[in-house]
């Protein structure tokens, strides 16, 4: 029997209006171009401004520019999965007001949390209903509005955050192509060097919470980096060695965009060149689910069919992988 292989066929994305630099951040806290760039390799991040601008703007935009760039019509869309940790409401999801918006009445949708992690875990779901044979298009967005939950009078972590967001066609082939194999990985103990410690079910929101501001990001940053360091390089060398790739073999790495210190010590472990990597953080910082979406959509042209790529990521709580692809399309 012939597998069906789920294949990228289409990319979108899209960025808010809105940039904040270095430079605007140096007049907020106590920081400096120079030690931000150095650390992160970041100069500036898309800010999403307006009232009642929820994350699923940036999701809408990015599969509006992918539907448009394929020319499809939304009725054919079977299946839309959200990562994103910034949902516009504990419920309805934001892939269900996505859907809505855009006249996808004939899919059916959910958001998927994995922090920034979070669309390695949706490509990967995705594969497995295009892989069943039952499903003939599926959309994965990956976009998160970092700034919603960003205490910007701390500096450990307004300088690293950002709003974006992409999205990705997913549809069957049987050519050797497509999601070739994943590795997927969590670890629930590292809940108390990166989380939102409010606004669930364990802490709801109350004026304590509020105040004491716990509806923010909290990051204890010298764990997070050892542990990134270590589980996003040795889980992308671990999808190479099991599937018998060596680094001659690797056409692009697509690493969450997370720290380019994290990037270059994972690209070292796989041996790959600088010229093979994947990067933008410079001009976006961390959108968190939506790092490789966009990385895609800012290399499409360069791709070619057969391209072997490895993304790559590791997000908090924990949750990190890896995801062998070969491309299915000539860059346009």
């Amino acid at each position: 029997m012939t597998k069906i292989r789920a294949a990228i066929t289409g990319v979108g994305g899209w960025l808010p209006e809105t940039v904040l630099s270095n430079a605007d951040l140096e007049k907020m806290v106590d920081t400096t171009d120079e030690w931000i760039l150095s650390r992160t390799g970041i100069k500036e991040r898309r800010i999403l401004k307006g009232v009642d601008q929820g994350v699923s703007v940036l999701g809408e935009n990015a599969c509006k520019d992918l539907l448009t760039k394929k020319g499809i019509d939304p009725l054919e869309i079977d299946l839309v999965i959200f990562a994103t940790v910034t949902p516009d409401h504990q419920f309805p999801s934001s892939a269900n007001l996505v859907c809505d918006r855009l006249g996808m009445k004939n899919a059916w949708g959910f958001d998927l949390s994995a922090a920034c992690s979070g669309f390695l875990f949706a490509l990967s779901t995705g594969t497995q209903f295009i892989e069943t044979g039952l499903y003939k298009k599926v959309i994965i967005i990956g976009a998160d509005k970092m700034s919603a939950i960003i205490d910007y009078s701390d500096r450990t972590t307004c300088v690293i955050f950002g709003d974006g967001g992409g999205a990705v066609l997913l549809e069957p082939t049987t050519e050797d192509i497509g999601v070739m194999d994943f590795l997927l990985h969590t670890d629930g103990s590292g809940v108390n060097y990166l989380n939102l410690p409010a606004g669930g079910s364990k802490r709801p929101p109350s004026h304590a919470t509020v105040d004491a501001k716990q509806h923010f990001v909290h990051q204890e940053g010298q764990a997070v980096y050892k542990h990134a360091v270590v589980n996003m390089a040795e889980v992308s060398a671990r999808i190479m060695e099991k599937n018998n790739l060596s680094s001659d073999d690797v056409t692009w790495l697509v690493p969450h965009q997370a720290n380019k210190r994290i990037v270059d010590a994972t690209a070292s472990r796989m041996g790959l060149p600088e010229e093979k990597v994947m990067m933008n953080i410079e001009r976006y910082g961390n959108t968190t689910a939506g790092t490789l979406p966009l990385l895609l959509w800012d290399y499409e042209k360069q791709l070619k069919k057969g391209d072997t790529l490895i993304f790559s990521a590791f997000g908090g709580g924990f949750t990190w992988g890896a995801i062998y692809v070969k491309w299915a399309y000539n860059g346009q």
